[in-house]
């Protein structure tokens, strides 16, 4: 890792050092490196936000799912491009990492340093298991413990875009991969569950200090032959906070399904 890659302290922005099994800087304050390998960078004040992050439960299912590789070509799509940017032992940042799947993938395919956060400690925890030569820390996208103009590239997956935080982190020439959904993204589960499905309207996060630089399209279809698949899924989506009670049961009747999945990929340079 290198030492201009690594994160500050969150109480008083001083470089972090290794000493056994803490992070501590030079004024002393210090965090401990759990057993998994990760850390948690969350000041005092920022504390209570991780009990909003996703539970165990939420945790572990995401895992299991994407585990199966249903959303393998998104991470190639990602890959593709890291390796498009033709740097050598680029600092590879992935923000609100989740259980580490996209992190796994691009560090099994790319010579990198790779750094990842996410607000859930659990997600963190899972991560630093699945990808024991990266580093993962608990943090907050608004105050991301990382100096500034660290990152060559970063991914950003259906997470809330905090414009400061990556204009900070980006290299100039740095590059930040954003994702959200494609029109027709899991729309056969949408028709399954609701009366009035919708498609998704595709639109990237506009910005005044990052260039959009080019977008891709991600398309392919996923079959789910059990229901523990479906339920995961559909667990992983933003509906899953706001469907009534006669469309869950619809769902919880669902066995096998076949579905679209897309995905639109903003390319953001620094600047």
């Amino acid at each position: 890792m290198q030492e201009a890659f690594f994160p500050v302290c969150p109480v008083c922005g001083k470089p972090l050092q290794r000493v056994g099994r803490t992070l501590q800087c030079e004024h002393r304050h210090s965090f401990d490196l759990a057993k998994e390998g990760y850390v948690n960078l969350l000041t005092r004040q920022h504390k209570k936000a991780d009990a909003t992050g996703d539970s165990r439960e939420m945790a572990r299912a995401r895992r299991a799912f994407l585990e199966k590789g249903y959303f393998r070509p998104l991470a190639d799509a990602l890959i593709d491009l890291l390796k498009e940017s033709g740097k050598e032992m680029p600092n590879v940042l992935d923000i609100c990492c989740g259980e580490g799947y996209y992190a796994k993938q691009i560090k099994d395919a790319a010579d990198c340093n790779l750094l990842g956060f996410d607000l859930s400690r659990e997600m963190v925890r899972l991560a630093a298991k699945r990808v024991p030569d990266a580093l993962f820390f608990v943090a907050n996208l608004a105050s991301v413990p990382l100096p500034d103009r660290c990152v060559d590239f970063a991914i950003h997956l259906f997470a809330p875009f905090h414009e400061p935080s990556f204009a900070r982190l980006l290299k100039e020439d740095g590059r930040l991969v954003t994702v959200v959904p494609g029109k027709k993204h899991l729309f056969a589960l949408k028709e399954a569950v609701y009366d009035t499905p919708y498609e998704n309207d595709e639109k990237l996060p506009q910005t005044s200090t990052l260039r959009l630089a080019e977008t891709r399209k991600v398309s392919a279809e996923i079959f789910l032959d059990n229901a523990a698949d479906i339920r995961a899924l559909f667990s992983m989506t933003p509906y899953s906070h706001r469907t009534k009670r006669e469309d869950l049961l619809k769902l919880e009747q669902l066995e096998t399904l076949r579905t679209e999945i897309e995905f639109v990929l903003g390319v953001y340079e620094g600047s």
